[in-house]
């Protein structure tokens, strides 16, 4: 990991059935500007489906007291966006030793 960048964030989605916001802390590698993260669980992970139904998101990075940041969040294809899926795993495993899971995009909104 470099020194001084935080190991996680805090990502925020719209529950699918609920509505209401659910959040969750997890590790994630950046790059151009952009965010992401991988879903060891894939399409079953409950914030993947949350995304799925309501792309809007926000974020924080590295601690709950960290400016909130409105973003969009897209789950990467395989096939279509084979380039930012392998640097999105690539970086992972450089930055915390492993990089398996379904990548996740977030791009900040400016």
């Amino acid at each position: 990991m470099a020194a001084g960048e935080p190991p996680f964030l805090y990502l925020t989605t719209t529950g699918r059935r609920t509505g209401r916001p659910r959040q969750i802390e997890i590790w994630f590698v950046g790059t151009g500007g952009r965010y992401y993260v991988l879903a060891e669980r894939g399409r079953r992970a409950g914030w993947v489906r949350n995304i799925l139904q309501e792309p809007r998101v926000t974020i924080r990075i590295g601690s709950r007291e960290a400016p909130e940041v409105a973003a969009r969040a897209r789950v990467l294809d395989p096939v279509a966006d084979a380039d930012a899926w392998t640097a999105a795993r690539r970086l992972a495993e450089t930055k915390y030793g492993w990089g398996d899971g379904l990548p996740v995009e977030i791009t900040p909104q400016r």
